[in-house]
């Protein structure tokens, strides 16, 4: 009887190895279009600076004031540097200054927040299944490598071999991908969630409360100018 159930262990673990390696390869897929994504991001990332967000979001409140919403949005549009952050700031654009803005203006910069997590679980699944799928693509063919080894099939234990090595590879890489990715885009996407509150902060506040906007002199930088990912 234990023959039998052992048997059907094997035969399942061994039907597990054709997907597995579709499953690999296709995460070794996303992991290309993720890091093309990502070059995508960088670019536009490296466009952010501090004062010119600061000059926006101050003329966006003044045009706001004035009630000239159009012009309100075509300045606050400026201060984006993200589609998703321009959709959100066009939004404010029209809400700002109006009754119950405020709950309003927070629960579409906590769906935004939420959208950003969203996209970042995508890389961060693939920390996780890169390297489970090397596992097990590197166990799964063990069995028949031994087994040719025991019978003396150089060729079967080659094979096997050599398809469990680089599975194994390939989950490390997808991995290593998925972790080095998660890192950067969770900086990304915490200044431009920081961004935004800035921006909210300012749309919101009293007119005595509005922050005093001071002109950096040429040649230096703040610390917010510093495009996200670069060494301090």
């Amino acid at each position: 009887m234990s023959d039998d159930f052992y048997q059907v262990v094997f035969k399942v673990a061994a039907a597990l190895e054709l997907p597995v390696v579709i499953l690999t390869v296709l995460s070794l897929v996303v992991v290309v279009v993720e890091i093309g994504a990502f070059a995508l991001e960088l670019a536009q990332v490296v466009r952010r600076r501090f004062p010119a967000l600061a000059r926006a979001a101050r003329a966006g409140r003044t045009a706001v004031d004035a009630g000239d919403r159009d012009q309100a949005a075509t300045t606050l549009a400026g201060a984006a540097w993200t589609p998703s952050m321009r959709r959100v700031l066009d939004r404010w654009a029209h809400l700002a200054g109006t009754p119950g803005a405020e709950p309003l203006m927070a629960k579409q910069l906590a769906d935004y927040d939420f959208d950003c997590t969203r996209r970042l679980g995508r890389t961060r699944l693939l920390v996780r299944t890169g390297p489970a799928l090397g596992l097990m693509g590197t166990l799964i063919p063990l069995s028949p490598a031994l087994e040719g080894l025991a019978r003396g099939n150089v060729t079967s234990l080659t094979d096997n071999l050599q398809l469990a090595f680089s599975v194994t590879v390939l989950g490390l890489l997808v991995g290593l991908a998925g972790f080095a990715l998660s890192l950067y885009r969770d900086r990304i996407y915490s200044q431009s969630l920081s961004d935004l509150e800035y921006v909210a902060s300012v749309l919101t506040a009293e007119p005595g409360d509005l922050p005093e906007l001071r002109e950096e002199r040429p040649g230096t930088a703040t610390a917010a100018d510093v495009p996200v990912g670069s060494a301090p």
